[in-house]
């Protein structure tokens, strides 16, 4: 059964003295986002949103400068270890059982790809985006077909993050329906996604998740 905020709540406060530093505070954080997300319900700007901030609170690491990791690579590993350390499947029921026809829809919306924003800002030409879109669904379906859930994670994300850059850098209207479809979609996967995540992350409190970025600083 998926788990909410009350739930993992619960479990956190009761083994919150047996994690590392680190550990407790991501997952302290992420839980704050997750909650703050379920009471928006009826607002799925402000769910994208919250969600968001939710992931990026579980997976974000101190990078310094020589690490030239781009934030999509950040997340991408982090995915790649979480399927590592599913033992109980949670992500891909998701991927198989629960979403893959609305995954399907995601991948296909080129208003979530990033290269088809491109186009509209003349950077590149309609063929070269409509060429690249279809080798990027074309590499999504295989991933697919062979059940491969965190490269299928990875690419979704990557469509996710082309819709958090257009409302976090204030290129969308709020509550406006022009992006309602995408936005419902990645909500409803997302509230789903996430709880997972912080649950994997608890269930492998031995772990070394890597320093969170901007620890807790007391004077």
């Amino acid at each position: 059964m998926p788990k909410n905020f009350s739930d993992l709540k619960a479990r956190q406060r009761a083994e919150r003295d047996s994690y590392s530093d680190n550990l407790g505070l991501r997952v302290h954080r992420a839980l704050s986002w997750l909650s703050r997300a379920e009471k928006e319900k009826d607002d799925l700007d402000a769910s994208f949103i919250f969600l968001w901030i939710s992931f990026n609170s579980a997976y974000a690491n101190e990078i310094h400068d020589h690490k030239m990791f781009t934030e999509q690579e950040t997340f991408g590993n982090f995915i790649k270890r979480l399927c590592e350390l599913d033992n109980a499947n949670r992500l891909s029921d998701l991927v198989w059982k629960e979403f893959a026809t609305s995954i399907r829809l995601l991948l296909a919306n080129k208003y979530v790809y990033a290269g088809f924003w491109e186009f509209q800002r003349q950077n590149k030409s309609e063929q070269q985006w409509t060429t690249e879109f279809k080798a990027a669904n074309a590499a999504a379906n295989k991933a697919l077909g062979s059940k491969n859930t965190s490269s299928v994670l990875s690419i979704i994300f990557a469509r996710l993050y082309t819709l958090r850059n257009q409302m976090l850098h204030g290129g969308a209207t709020w509550d406006s329906s022009i992006n309602g479809d995408q936005k419902r979609d990645a909500v409803n996967f997302l509230a789903k996604f996430v709880p997972s995540i912080i649950e994997i992350m608890m269930d492998n409190s031995d772990v070394i998740w890597g320093t969170a970025n901007y620890p807790v600083v007391k004077d």
